[in-house]
């Protein structure tokens, strides 16, 4: 039953708007993030391309052009349409790093792998997945907005904090289980998001490129998924919860440049960036 206010004569003035929906109203998201930057990429972008998916890569400016490593001049085009983030430039273990050396791995991570994909790098993953309050911190100072951990949840929600990043699981560890439990019809569906995690290479040493294949074949291609690279996930949440609220339940601003969905007694709603809506 809606809400009314006395001296209203009866007319509603609430409804139920929930911030649970993702851009054209889709209701789950599903980003992979995969590590280190060896030339298995090559193969994995081709995965994803073939089904719609994007990704993230989060590579080591140190190492690229080395020995089984992704070539400098090749970035930009291998990973046009997906996200290139950082890894720190010699993947070291960033706890036991001193302040100004932490800085210094993300500061001139990010510098070269903006010269060579063109674009403002804000993100990364934790190498070893280490990470401390600390290392958060600096990391955060060097211009990081989020950064993934390895510490996988089993779980479709979001962070609280995109800093400490927990994926939902590493494609070895049953994503296809995992993937269907994503998809199933839920009663209560509150905007589930899929990271999936790993290293490319790993398809290589491990003879199973197929359940890459069959994964995004799987995945892809469905209207009530958003696939988007982690970076598009950190601006679409953080505009929606910049949303200013009205008193009366119904009327919205978004302060924002990105325009946010929403359910409004249960069916897609809008938000338009820059603009006050009254649903």
């Amino acid at each position: 039953m809606k809400k009314t206010i006395a001296g209203f004569r009866g007319k509603r003035v609430c409804m139920k708007v929930e911030f649970t929906l993702f851009p054209g109203g889709a209701t789950h998201a599903l980003t992979l993030s995969y590590d280190d930057g060896t030339v298995h990429d090559r193969r994995l972008v081709e995965i994803f391309n073939t089904y719609g998916i994007r990704g993230t890569f989060h590579l080591n400016s140190g190492t690229l052009g080395t020995e089984n490593h992704i070539r400098p001049d090749e970035v930009a085009a291998l990973y046009a349409g997906h996200e290139v983030s950082c890894h720190l430039v010699t993947h070291p273990f960033p706890v036991y790093q001193a302040d100004t050396a932490v800085l210094r791995e993300g500061l001139d991570d990010r510098a070269a792998l903006e010269a060579l994909c063109g674009y403002v790098v804000r993100g990364m993953s934790y190498p070893f997945g280490n990470y401390n309050a600390r290392v958060i911190a600096l990391l955060r100072a060097a211009g990081m907005e989020y950064s993934r951990t390895t510490r996988s949840t089993g779980a479709f929600a979001l962070p609280e904090d995109f800093m400490a990043w927990h994926p939902t699981c590493h494609h070895r560890e049953n994503a296809l289980d995992k993937l269907d439990e994503f998809l199933a019809p839920q009663r209560f569906d509150n905007g589930r998001v899929f990271d999936l995690w790993g290293h490319s290479y790993e398809f290589h040493d491990h003879d199973n490129w197929a359940l890459m294949e069959e994964f995004c074949k799987r995945a892809g291609g469905r209207a009530d998924t958003w696939y988007a690279t982690n970076i598009q996930i950190v601006d679409y949440v953080h505009a929606r919860r910049a949303i200013r609220a009205g008193t009366d339940g119904r009327t919205f601003f978004n302060p924002t440049a990105t325009d946010v969905w929403v359910r409004a007694d249960g069916e897609a709603a809008v938000l338009p960036a820059g603009q006050l809506t009254r649903l």
